[in-house]
């Protein structure tokens, strides 16, 4: 039973659109429609109107409020970003999706990020890219070397795709490769890494600087093996991320969490401990 219910952090949230955000490989994939629909019951429902922009973003403030949600990581993809990060001082943080594909243009576009947005993050979706770009491909390698020069976290969707995209690009052995070449490079892992969770574990005991996040997946259906992991050496390495509202409904994520087998003690770091050490914030 879950025992912490306030200063959660969630590094994956976001507002409600008339039409959710894709990159263009994934619109291509599904035909507009959203890119993982057919793996979710009850996919959030999208705004029918955009005569108020801002009434998603206050949405979205009462739903963290009521989940004990502190802080929400939102993405400069989505325009309200940067205005609800002002709007709502202590209450979201921004990152910046990249394409390796982009070169130099990438690396700059982070550093822009850093310094006018204060970013916390940078995020991968090497299946999502087009071409695609697996993530030990060497074309993603000034990116990483950016981040860890900017002691920047970098968010990477690995495992197989939702989207009907090949699915070799995000194969979860990859990393392996980037954490040997970048031991200083803070990676997170997102989407679930199946069906390779068991690898992910043995790659999460190898490298110090590689964690993992539970974004995408409604919490009982989180692999067993994280799980497990958490219990037990991975206490420091697994964390909370949600999908609202690309796939979740926080409420559903949250009538779940409550029946998730995590020790007591392992609750504060899940749910808000990992997260604020990899993005800087306050305790």
């Amino acid at each position: 039973m879950r025992t912490v219910h306030s200063g959660i952090v969630d590094t994956l949230i976001g507002f409600r659109a008339a039409q959710p955000y894709q990159p263009a490989a994934l619109r291509d994939a599904d035909r507009g429609t959203f890119p993982a629909g057919y793996m979710f019951k009850d996919v959030p429902k999208h705004l029918q109107d955009e005569d108020d922009p801002q009434a998603s973003v206050r949405e979205t403030v009462d739903l963290m409020d009521k989940h004990g949600i502190e802080w929400g990581m939102l993405s400069l993809t989505d325009e309200r970003a940067e205005q609800a990060a002002r709007d709502h001082p202590g209450r979201f943080v921004n990152s910046l999706a990249v394409d390796g594909n982009k070169g130099m243009d990438a690396v700059r576009s982070i550093i822009r990020a850093h310094d006018e947005h204060d970013i916390r993050a940078v995020l991968t979706v090497p299946a999502g890219v087009s071409p695609q770009i697996p993530i030990n491909d060497k074309l993603w390698y000034p990116i990483y070397a950016k981040c860890v020069e900017l002691d920047l976290p970098i968010f990477v969707a690995t495992g197989f795709p939702g989207p009907k995209v090949k699915m070799m690009a995000q194969y979860t052995g990859h990393l392996d490769e980037v954490c040997y070449d970048f031991p200083e490079l803070k990676l997170v892992m997102r989407h679930g890494a199946e069906p390779w969770e068991d690898l992910a574990v043995k790659l999460l005991l190898k490298w110090p600087n590689l964690y993992y996040s539970t974004s995408g997946f409604a919490p009982k259906y989180y692999p067993k093996a994280i799980v497990d992991f958490a219990n037990t050496r991975g206490s420091d390495k697994v964390l909370y991320a949600g999908y609202f509202p690309h796939g979740l409904e926080l409420s559903r994520i949250f009538s779940e969490l409550d029946g998730l087998p995590l020790r007591e003690e392992v609750w504060p770091k899940f749910l808000s401990g990992i997260a604020r050490k990899l993005l800087k914030l306050p305790d």
